[in-house]
């Protein structure tokens, strides 16, 4: 059953225009978005912990002028995804 949400950055699977993350055989990943997955290899090597990725996801959320409560409210839960466990 797919996830809801990217097990990776969090965000809502359905937000995810381009279509979800591919695994290696190309196919659809159920579990993250193409921000974070692409071709069976996470995307950005860098963000090799849950607290990088809160802090890049911050950076973009705030980016794009989402307050600060309400961007510390989506990250919180980053560490409980499935990457990061």
């Amino acid at each position: 059953m797919p996830k809801k949400q990217c097990q990776s950055c969090g965000m809502p699977l359905k937000l995810d225009s381009p279509g979800w993350g591919t695994n290696k055989d190309h196919s659809k990943s159920d579990k993250y978005c193409t921000m974070c997955y692409k071709n069976g290899q996470f995307v950005n090597s860098e963000i090799d912990t849950a607290e990088k990725m809160q802090n890049l996801v911050f950076d973009i959320l705030r980016q794009k002028r989402i307050p600060k409560f309400l961007v510390k409210l989506m990250i919180k839960d980053i560490p409980q995804l499935e990457r990061w466990k």
